[in-house]
């Protein structure tokens, strides 16, 4: 359980990093930037800690899978994008597919 946590973690820091994309403007601002890099390390770093224990095959659509997701919600509820019923669709679809790689994970 406690791979999951890092793992989980690791998808939590990969949203920061791609929200860190947003406020960097291209790597123009100094401390978004920071952020971004510091990020997207730390991210990695835990996502070669999990794949230790977990299959690549499991663990990268995950960490993949919280980003997205996180990010796309970021979007939603602080960016003022898109709810359309296709996009929140796809977005529970994602959800779903997350919990069935989780579940059939054999650690």
């Amino acid at each position: 359980m406690k791979v999951w946590i890092i793992l989980l973690f690791a998808g939590l820091l990969e949203i920061g990093w791609a929200i860190g994309l947003k406020y960097s403007d291209a790597f123009t601002r100094l401390w978004p930037s920071v952020w971004t890099i510091i990020a997207y390390i730390a991210s990695i770093g835990l996502l070669s800690i999990a794949v230790r224990h977990i299959p690549i095959g499991t663990a990268y659509p995950v960490w993949m899978g919280i980003g997205a997701l996180g990010t796309a919600i970021f979007g939603i509820v602080f960016l003022g994008e898109s709810t359309s019923v296709w996009r929140l669709t796809f977005l529970v679809l994602l959800v779903i597919s997350l919990a069935g790689l989780k579940l059939s994970a054999a650690n």
